[in-house]
This record gives structure tokens, C-alpha cells and sequence, in this order.
């Protein structure tokens, strides 16, 4: 749920789900993301190296699959400069389809509330298949005064 409003800390509750979002990568982001990343291995676009290297297919990039969940924690936001920090784990990989892409699905949810601070530690979940596929996903939030 993307607000028009930017959010308050005060408005926030502990265990609220406070954005969300579906997307589909494509074998055509893997390209562009590698171009832009210069992360340009083959198993990110190259079935056969991919399966070469016993892979169950091409996969998307951990650090595209971690900058997606932190997007949509921006676009919840609205100001990036308000997220303080940011760490995840590589757990599963997305395997992308030629044709039907990889359907990821991102949830955030209020796991912290700081009010000395005015910061939100928010648990971010991306799933891939019914499994998630980072792990620990945190973002720390500051809210202004």
C-alpha cells in the first residue's frame, strides 16, 4: 500500500504491514541491470552456462532482487535520504523464465519503533514461489521532528 502522503512515525503501529508490492522480472531487466551494475556473469543470462554450472535456470542478480526491496520501501517513504541503513542475506535464488519472468512479491512491516529516535526498523519479506528469498531484510527508517 503506497501512500500519497508521506507517512508520520506517529502514525505507525508495531506489526503493521505498511507497503507491498508484486512485480515480474524479466530476462530483459537481468540485461539492463547487468549493463548497469557491470555485473555481467552469464549465469544471469546465458541458459546454457547456467545450467553448466548446475544451476536450475538463469538467475536474477541477489543485489537486483535487494534493491527491489528496498524500492519499495522508498516509494513508501517518499525520501530516500530518510533510510539509515539496509542489510539483507542471500538465501534462495529466483530462477527467471524466458518467457514468463520471475513474480516476486515484496511486503514491509513495522517490526522496531524507536520514539527517542523517531526511527522504524521495517522487516521486509520477498517471495519467489511461495519461499522466501532474502533473508534478516531490514531497513531502519528516521523520521523528521
Amino acid at each position: 500500500m503506497t501512500s500519497s502522503t508521506a507517512p508520520t512515525f506517529t502514525h505507525l503501529e508495531l506489526g503493521a504491514i505498511v507497503a507491498k508490492s508484486d512485480l515480474t522480472v524479466t530476462r530483459e531487466d537481468l540485461v539492463r541491470y547487468s549493463g548497469a551494475s557491470g555485473d555481467t556473469n552469464p549465469i544471469h543470462y546465458n541458459d546454457a552456462v547456467a545450467a553448466s554450472v548446475g544451476l536450475p535456470g538463469v538467475l536474477a542478480h541477489g543485489m537486483l532482487t535487494a534493491g527491489l526491496a528496498l524500492q519499495v520501501v522508498v516509494d513508501w517513504i517518499g525520501d530516500p535520504t530518510t533510510v539509515t541503513s539496509y542489510e539483507t542475506r542471500f538465501t534462495r535464488p529466483v530462477v527467471v523464465d524466458p518467457i514468463d519472468g520471475a513474480d516476486l512479491t515484496f511486503t514491509a512491516k513495522v517490526a522496531r519503533l524507536d520514539a527517542e529516535t523517531r526511527t522504524a526498523r521495517l522487516d521486509i519479506t520477498v517471495t519467489y514461489e511461495g519461499q522466501t528469498v532474502l533473508g534478516k531484510t531490514q531497513a531502519h527508517v528516521r523520521f523528521p521532528a
